[in-house]
């Protein structure tokens, strides 16, 4: 019956299974999230940041939808070690617009420089 009524629900286009947590601790361990993230249901793979840029960050993939969406009502705003959880669910198409905008910052620069135009 509750996978009946999961099928006829209809979720918001950004939901998707991968989950992107910011704000965390930096020494916390796979093992922890896994007991964190893992409460929620079955987990496919957890990611932690581990270069300056994404200390902090993870991306957590679960196997259904549904149990992301549980974890991301639930676990945005959770404590761990004194800090609060940001969890957002992941946007591919964000995060190429911020590569690609790097890129072009990248072009114009060597561009000014070519030209000497720097402003």
């Amino acid at each position: 019956m509750a996978m009946q009524k999961r099928a006829n629900l209809r979720l918001p286009p950004e939901i998707n299974r991968v989950l992107y947590v910011r704000n965390l601790p930096y020494k916390i361990s796979g093992e922890e999230m896994y007991d964190i993230f893992g409460k929620y249901g079955a987990i496919r793979q957890i990611r932690l940041g581990n270069t300056p840029d994404t200390r902090g960050t993870a991306f957590v993939v679960y196997e259904d939808i549904f149990d992301a969406k549980n974890a991301c009502d639930h676990l945005s705003g959770f404590n761990v070690c004194n800090r609060y959880l940001v969890v957002l669910y992941y946007q591919a198409n964000k995060a190429f617009d911020k590569m690609n905008l790097e890129k072009e910052k990248e072009k114009l620069a060597k561009t000014q420089a070519k030209y000497g135009l720097n402003t």
